[in-house]
């Protein structure tokens, strides 16, 4: 049974109590939250997910409530909760859905050991996936929702989950996080993909989370190889540049952007290691999303 199987109020009368969990493939969460912005978000955003019984746990239960507090009345603020343990401070009512998309993304960070966790995106396409490792501002976010919804499977916008055995990347299929100018050009771009309500801002802008492709969703499951790694970087003044990347500095990028290459010791390094040894690596500077899209396209890598 998929979410949108039950409808709207079954699924907020469910959230109130914590009986949503959803397969997010890696991971199971079990969500909780009375508040209602989150019911509806959450119902727009995973109508595409299986639901799991109880007899199949959830790996993480989480929540966003408001704190019971007399604040809640005259600045009403709202905690992410990991069963009873609160990591963050409480964060303005309004940013309530993105809460929960960061408190995920904590989640899986902090906690997700048996693989090797990079912060990235990645897509896949013929069976090949590229991951991009990028930092705030790069236009990574934007990169993805253009890609996604262009012919390329989305595996994940914010984590990049390898297998420490394999090097065999696992989907994590999430609602893309688009910030500020990016959020207009997406609706423009793509008028019938359903975006959430903005969060006004928020430490990293205006956001607005877009609803993964149902065929993304659908193969949350499947594995894939990894052909290539990209960096990107937007230039506004600036055409499509290509630049390979040396075998050293293509591992360097990849470890600034590793969420847990420390805790794994020698399994992360030697994971690392094995990816950067069987990957191209290249660094684009672009301002032309068709420009990326179609070298992507050609394939035209070596390691």
């Amino acid at each position: 049974m998929r979410l949108r199987d039950i409808s709207a109020s079954e699924a907020a009368a469910r959230l109130i109590t914590g009986d949503i969990n959803i397969d997010l493939g890696v991971a199971a969460f079990g969500v909780q939250s009375a508040l209602p912005d989150v019911q509806r978000v959450f119902y727009q955003l995973y109508g595409d997910y299986e639901l799991l019984d109880e007899a199949s746990p959830a790996d993480f239960r989480v929540a966003v409530q408001s704190p019971k507090s007399l604040r809640r009345w005259y600045k009403p603020q709202i905690h992410f909760l990991l069963d009873d343990f609160v990591p963050f401070l409480p964060l303005p009512r309004s940013q309530a859905y993105p809460v929960l998309e960061w408190g995920m993304n904590w989640c899986m960070a902090s906690h997700m050991h048996k693989y090797l966790l990079l912060h990235g995106a990645v897509l896949e396409k013929d069976g090949k996936a590229i991951i991009f490792p990028a930092p705030p501002g790069s236009g990574k976010s934007t990169l993805t929702a253009y890609l996604a919804h262009t012919g390329w499977r989305l595996l994940s916008d914010e984590m990049t989950v390898i297998n420490l055995e394999t090097g065999l990347v696992h989907p994590f299929v999430r609602p893309i996080c688009l910030k500020n100018n990016s959020i207009d050009l997406v609706k423009s771009w793509f008028p019938d993909v359903s975006i959430s309500n903005i969060a006004k801002d928020t430490n990293k802008g205006d956001v607005a989370h877009v609803k993964p492709p149902i065929a993304s969703v659908d193969h949350i499951k499947q594995t894939v190889q990894v052909m290539a790694v990209v960096l990107p970087k937007y230039t506004p003044d600036v055409s499509l540049d290509i630049y390979s990347l040396t075998k050293a500095d293509a591992f360097q990028a990849l470890s600034d952007n590793a969420f847990n290459d420390s805790v794994l010791g020698a399994d992360g390094f030697l994971a690392l290691q094995r990816l950067v040894e069987n990957t191209a690596a290249v660094e684009i500077h672009y301002n032309d999303l068709a420009e990326v899209l179609a070298f992507l396209n050609e394939g035209q890598f070596s390691a």
